[in-house]
């Protein structure tokens, strides 16, 4: 089995660490050559037959996270993200969490959940009609998958909620829909614009919204880690990270902020691998103020023996078939050197990065800060944006550190002086 506990990464030149990717993920020269252009690995003709009005590409820098075990298994893993500090943070987690094993992570199977809008009815009446004609509208909806079938997934239940609105009430008919391992916004949509004109015969009313929900309750990821006390950095530290979380959630203003933190991990990953990161985004946030307020998303506690333990639990709408996933080549690339052969096990890498991210934020938080790490980072950006070359690089960010005065036009001065 590879090991991805790789030491100090950042300090190999770009070919060395596409060397060991390589060889981690077993790569082709086709697919290395992939990873080594410059255009993110896309033709402005390809880019031009994804989306609409097309006039060019836009790349983010790609990385890659180190030190990750999940359930076991060794892995790297790639993010795309343009701000520092993040894929640093996440190697530095995940190398604490591996002391005790790594993380255990489970996720649920591939639910998807359609909506249809049914107005103009006797909602009682109607449901009742519904519930009798369950199976005909379910075999509807799965003719309309032929690859599903035959894999023994596909629509599986029908359920009906009456909720009220400033027009009025409305009958909301639900298809559960197991997707597999895609992350099947298109099959969802696809079947339930299928069974909205059965359903509107059935029930009497009218077919308004016919739609998946992006709000994937069925697709629960759940991640835990022990960071043993002595890595983190002794019991104050570790009752300090607790009460960052205890004010992360009960304070609106400051959850948002730790619940980005968690996303900053998740949604590079996502982004590497070609998932809908809104989505995603969309159904964390939602999932946060699940009872009533929004919360942290992660909890944070310690064990008998006073080591911290984190979990995460998030919902997590992803697939490694169909979509950007099997289209952009970086995204294919990215999903190989990952080595994923499920969608619940890619659900699991980014749900373990999510928490790797947010203990070193918290832990930081908790410490020296936030700023001593990213600013360091963010001052190598600077000095880069200044027209420095590699060498100068390192000479300005230490300047700039020293004089605590971190500017582009700082730098700027430093490089004029060089």
């Amino acid at each position: 089995m590879s090991d991805s506990s790789i030491s100090k990464l950042f300090e190999k030149t770009r070919k060395e660490r596409l060397e060991i990717v390589a060889n981690f993920a077993n790569l082709s020269s086709d697919e290395i050559k992939i990873l080594q252009s410059d255009n993110g690995g896309i033709s402005f003709d390809k880019a031009d037959k994804m989306v609409e009005n097309a006039i060019g590409t836009f790349s983010l820098p790609l990385g890659i996270a180190t030190n990750f075990k999940i359930n076991g298994k060794d892995y790297i893993v790639p993010m795309v993200i343009e701000e520092p500090s993040v894929i640093a943070a996440a190697s530095k987690g995940a190398k604490v969490a591996r002391i005790k094993g790594g993380f255990e992570v489970s996720a649920l199977e591939s639910y998807s959940i359609g909506q249809i809008q049914v107005l103009d009815v006797d909602i009682p009446t109607a449901i009742k009609a519904i519930e009798n004609s369950k199976n005909k509208i379910l075999d509807l909806a799965n003719s309309k998958s032929n690859t599903l079938s035959k894999m023994g997934k596909g629509a599986k239940e029908i359920s009906c909620k009456e909720i009220d609105t400033p027009s009025g009430k409305m009958l909301i008919v639900e298809l559960l829909i197991d997707v597999g391992d895609a992350m099947g916004a298109n099959v969802t949509n696809t079947m339930c614009e299928a069974v909205s004109p059965l359903i509107e015969k059935i029930s009497g009313g009218r077919a308004l919204l016919r739609i998946l929900s992006n709000y994937s309750t069925r697709r629960i990821a759940k991640a835990k880690a022990v960071f043993e006390k002595e890595a983190v950095g002794g019991d104050e530290v570790v009752d300090n990270i607790i009460l960052a979380f205890e004010f992360a959630d009960n304070d609106v203003y400051r959850a948002v902020t730790h619940n980005k933190g968690i996303m900053n991990g998740t949604i590079a990953v996502a982004n590497a691998v070609g998932q809908d990161s809104r989505a995603i985004e969309a159904a964390a946030n939602a999932y946060a103020a699940e009872s009533g307020r929004y919360r942290s998303l992660s909890r944070w506690s310690k064990d008998d023996e006073g080591n911290l333990v984190g979990t995460l639990e998030i919902p997590l709408s992803v697939g490694i078939v169909g979509g950007i996933a099997n289209v952009h080549p970086v995204a294919k690339v990215c999903t190989k050197v990952l080595g994923v052969k499920t969608a619940q096990e890619l659900a699991c890498v980014m749900t373990a990065t999510g928490l790797a991210q947010n203990y070193s934020a918290i832990r930081a938080l908790a410490t020296e800060g936030i700023q001593k790490g990213h600013m360091r980072l963010h001052a190598r950006n600077l000095a880069a944006a200044a027209g420095a070359t590699t060498e100068q690089i390192d000479v300005i960010v230490q300047k700039m550190i020293e004089e605590k005065k971190i500017s582009l036009d700082r730098a700027k001065e430093l490089l004029e002086q060089i």
